[in-house]
Formats: C-alpha cells, sequence, structure tokens
C-alpha cells in the first residue's frame, strides 16, 4: 500500500510511519517540523535525545533496510502543493496527523487559540478538498481524540461515534442514529469536533472514505521499531504542555518531584500504550470503510482509571511523593468515563495495559534519561480560565517559605 503519513515526524506520526513501513507498505512523510519549533518557543525539550529526521530516515534505512520518503510542506498553508503531491504520489491511503495536538498549549493564551484553530481545522479541510480535487479514491485515516465527548457522566457507555435516539414527531416516536453529542473541553479539542463535523459533511457530499479515530491518552515512548536503534527513539514529553499525565507522573518519579495530582484527581480518562496506537492505524487501514458510507469511528483506547489512582500505581512502584495541587484546567473534579471499544478489538488488538508494562517503561525511559530534566518545565502552568491557578507543588512555588529547591532528589536507581 502506498502511505502518506501526514505529521509523520511527530509523537504519533514517527513510531506510526516506522510500523507502516516495516510492513512492507510504501511512506511518504509529511511535515513541516512545527513541533520541533514549539520546543524552541517553549524553551523544553523532549525527555529522550530525538534526532533531526534526515539522521532518523538513515538510521532506519540502515536497519531495515526501507526507506522513508520525506516531503516539507505545511498542510495548512500550502494547499496547491499538498494537492500536487497527491496527484503524483497517488497514495492509497493518508494518515493525518498534522495537528496540533496539546490542549494546555491551545489555551496558554489568544495567539496560542487562534493558532490551534486555524492550524488544525486549515489542516484538515485542505486535505480533504486536496482528495475531492484529485479525483483519487484515497482513504483518509484521521487521528481525533476521546475528548470530543467530554468528561461527563452520561449515565451509559459511550458509544463508537453514533448514538441512536427516539424524537417524537408528528407522526409518532421516530428513531434517528446521529453523531454522540460533543463537549469539548479545550480548544484543541474543539477543534476535533470541528475535524469531525467536516469529515461527516465530505463522506455525505463527495462519497469519500474516512475513519476518525476517537483516542485515548497515550503513555510509553517505544514500539519494537524505534528500538532498533536509539537514532529512531520516539519524544517523550514531560512538560506541563505537552507532557501526557502518566508520561508526567514517570519522570516526576524518576527525578524525586511530587506527582502532581491535579485537583481531588477524580478526573477519569482513557489511556492507550503507543504501540497499540500503531497497531490501530495498521488495523483502521486494513478496514476502510466503503464509498457513499457514513464515517467509520472507533473508541481508540483499552483502559481507563482515575488520575489519583494512577499516581498511586506510580508511588507504590518507585516510592514517589503524591501531592494534590490546584486544577489550571476547567474542569470537573470527579468524572466517571464509561467507554465502548469493541471494534479493533473484534479485529484483533491485544492490547498492552498499565500493569504489563508501566514498570518497564519507568527503567527503561524516565530513569534512563532523567538527567535531561529541566524542572522548571515539569509544572503545568497553562491556565484555562483567570481565576485557576498553576498546577505547581508547594515547594516548588515562588512563594515557599524556603525558597525553590535547585537540587534534584533521585527516587529511582538508574541501574
Amino acid at each position: 500500500m502506498k502511505i502518506v503519513v501526514l505529521g509523520g515526524d511527530g509523537f504519533c506520526g514517527w513510531p506510526a510511519s516506522l510500523h507502516l513501513s516495516a510492513l512492507g507498505n510504501e511512506v511518504t512523510i509529511v511535515d513541516n517540523f512545527s513541533r520541533r519549533r514549539i520546543d524552541e518557543e517553549l524553551g523544553a525539550g523532549s525527555l529522550t535525545p530525538i534526532r533531526s529526521n534526515a539522521e532518523r530516515r538513515a538510521a532506519w534505512a540502515e536497519a531495515t533496510g526501507r526507506h522513508l520518503d520525506l516531503v516539507e510542506l505545511d498542510v495548512a498553508t500550502d494547499y496547491e502543493r499538498l494537492l500536487d503531491l497527491l496527484v503524483t504520489l497517488r497514495p492509497d491511503a493518508i494518515v493525518h496527523f498534522a495537528e496540533q495536538r496539546s490542549a494546555p498549549y491551545s489555551m496558554k493564551s489568544s495567539r496560542h487559540k487562534r493558532y490551534t484553530v486555524n492550524n488544525n481545522v486549515n489542516a484538515t479541510d485542505n486535505v480533504l478538498c486536496a482528495v475531492v480535487e484529485s479525483g483519487l479514491d484515497i482513504h483518509l485515516v484521521h487521528l481525533g481524540t476521546m475528548g470530543v465527548y467530554g468528561y461527563g457522566t452520561a449515565g451509559m457507555k459511550i458509544p463508537e461515534g453514533y448514538l441512536d435516539v427516539a424524537v417524537n414527531g408528528e407522526a409518532g416516536e421516530m428513531h434517528r442514529e446521529i453523531l454522540y453529542p460533543t463537549s469539548p473541553g479545550s480548544i484543541y479539542h474543539m477543534t476535533k469536533v470541528l475535524d469531525q463535523d467536516l469529515f461527516a459533511y465530505y463522506a455525505k457530499n463527495d462519497a469519500l472514505r474516512i475513519t476518525d479515530l476517537h483516542q485515548g491518552i497515550i503513555w510509553g515512548t517505544s514500539t519494537p521499531e524505534t528500538q532498533l536503534d536509539e537514532r529512531l527513539v520516539n519524544r517523550f514529553d514531560y512538560d506541563g504542555d505537552y507532557g501526557t499525565v502518566l508520561n508526567r507522573f514517570l519522570v516526576q518519579a524518576a527525578v524525586g518531584y511530587p506527582l502532581t495530582v491535579h485537583g481531588t484527581g477524580g478526573q477519569t480518562r482513557a489511556f492507550i500504550h503507543i504501540q497499540d496506537m500503531t497497531r490501530c492505524i495498521e488495523l483502521a487501514l486494513a478496514n476502510p470503510p466503503e464509498r457513499g458510507v457514513r464515517v467509520k469511528i472507533f473508541n481508540q483506547m483499552t483502559e481507563t482509571h482515575r488520575v489519583r489512582d494512577l499516581a498511586a500505581m506510580v508511588a507504590r512502584l518507585t516510592g514517589a511523593v503524591v501531592e494534590n495541587v490546584p486544577d489550571p484546567r476547567n474542569e470537573a473534579d470527579e468524572n466517571e468515563l464509561h467507554v465502548t471499544a469493541e471494534a479493533f478489538l473484534d479485529l484483533g488488538l491485544h492490547p498492552t495495559t498499565l500493569s504489563q508494562g508501566l514498570l518497564g517503561e519507568i527503567n527503561q525511559t524516565a530513569a534512563k534519561y532523567r538527567d535531561r530534566v529541566d524542572f522548571a518545565h515539569i509544572p503545568a502552568r497553562s491556565v484555562w480560565t483567570k481565576d485557576r491557578q498553576p498546577g505547581i507543588p508547594a515547594a516548588y512555588r515562588e512563594d515557599s517559605p524556603g525558597g525553590l529547591p535547585t537540587d534534584p532528589v533521585t527516587a529511582i536507581d538508574a541501574g
């Protein structure tokens, strides 16, 4: 299969590109390297030392004999080049990761909100327009988020995209199928809601074949492909803007920083290991929808946990201290989350659970690279509204009576 991976240099795009290449597909990465520039903007970097894309692709060729092509292109602004690329390559499928992926980053300021909307929504619409204008029958697989549903208690399991409803009409009760009602919690999540509506329209109007993956929070770093060579290592974000909650806990434990539980820690979230994400992309590509049918939606997650329970799990394994800190997000302190996620299991996914893989992730990644941690970037400082406070532990606040700690206290033996 000939596949274009948009955003193929990023946190999800890179391991997905390697996995698809390893399966024998002809993979072309498209990226404008905006995520690397955001590292420079924030003054934060990956815990793992990520190489240039040229070095990465050279290492992949050396390790496997397979080649990844690269096209540097901004999907949100370079429409004509994107269209020309599709017409020239004539891919069978596009995997769309080319969006700003951080909820906290999208809420930092008005500038960050506008950038996230402009980048994400324009990128998606440009891809859809280009597929239509190319006249090609391309299957589009998009990485969305469970956050489109929101995190309120619905009193039912969240279905995979669609909800059967009964409506009282003039002729009596009528049954309809609608997209599950959305409730985004950030500007980032809002862009994924807008993506979902764009997909529904283009599938209906232009008979595009589209699969939308509503993904849970990624944890972990390594896949079998990234472990082939140190130069292939995937990025691992631990900062308050891009670090996902569990990866941040792992780094905090590795350097003796308190595990920062926002609010009560009663927020329930869905999770999936990064290796399972690559497998889900493979399964989605292998099972496309037919032309003229609705968008195929999968809930791409494997388990749910409360944040405080995750912190307790990491604390038991590492001896780390847990500290409740202010919640910078505008969200409920407690929520239930019940999700239907049978489609990928039915297609053969065998998930990696936290109980199986967490200890290895602590030792192989968090402890191994702990000397690269910058303490100043650990706390979540981006606040959703003016009355929210950053999630900073008491001892690390500027008004702390004892001053700010300067030396890390190692909690895990890296050896």
